[in-house]
């Protein structure tokens, strides 16, 4: 099935990608500031090579619906950041459950959760706030804001940190492995040189070496979760 853009209610829109097959577990990507751009089209794509349905939703449909940023200019950084500002958080997590919902009836199965960025704090929150079946963030900021929430994982949660990440400095990511440390469901998995959005083809801290160290450790750990 190629690859399509469905709505999922009133004006909330998501990309969707499937395997050759038709058929896979489901995976949601949930996006960075920089909205469903060709990076997280792409990604869905890599996820349907890989064997997964996979779902990424406009979570910044409410604000600016169909928005497509680059990284590329200081102007589409700072539209980027202003947009992020005016997420709600907490709808937009009841957005994620709406996606995940769908999907679940798409694929007649399990689904899990990865985000980059913004979605990798969003992906931290589905592990407490959602039904998702397996969650994965990779450089998620803020998450130590809401350790409090951690009592609620119940499903697996892998989290991706950059050792150099600009917006989740050492000190954050300290506090975030204190916090978790305690509950096994969680997964840490550090990249001590990197910085953040190391996986994001492209940008300026992309590094091949250990995007692919990371993606494959995704896919292993859906795969062992979803399957």
């Amino acid at each position: 099935m190629p690859a399509q853009t469905i709505t999922l209610s009133e004006n909330f829109t998501a990309y969707l990608a499937s395997p050759e097959s038709g058929h896979g577990p489901g995976v949601v990507l949930l996006q960075e500031i920089f909205g469903v751009n060709a990076v997280m089209r792409e990604l869905a794509e890599s996820y349907a090579a890989a064997g997964f349905v996979a779902l990424v939703p406009d979570l910044f449909w409410r604000i600016a619906p169909a928005v497509e940023l680059t990284d590329k200019s200081d102007a589409e950084w700072q539209q980027a950041f202003g947009l992020m500002k005016r997420f709600d958080i907490a709808q937009g997590i009841v957005d994620v459950q709406t996606a995940i919902t769908f999907l679940r009836h798409q694929v007649n199965g399990k689904v899990g959760t990865v985000g980059y960025c913004l979605g990798g704090l969003l992906a931290y929150l589905t592990a407490t706030r959602t039904d998702t079946d397996a969650a994965v963030g990779y450089y998620g900021m803020n998450i130590q804001k809401f350790l409090g929430e951690a009592p609620n994982i119940k499903k697996p949660l892998l989290l991706h940190v950059a050792g150099k990440d600009e917006y989740h400095p050492p000190a954050a990511q300290k506090e975030v492995a204190d916090g978790l440390a305690a509950f096994p469901l969680v997964t840490i998995q550090d990249y001590p040189e990197m910085n953040h959005a190391f996986v994001r083809p492209g940008g300026a801290h992309f590094d091949k070496a250990n995007a692919d160290l990371a993606n494959g450790r995704t896919i292993t750990f859906f795969r062992q979760h979803l399957g």
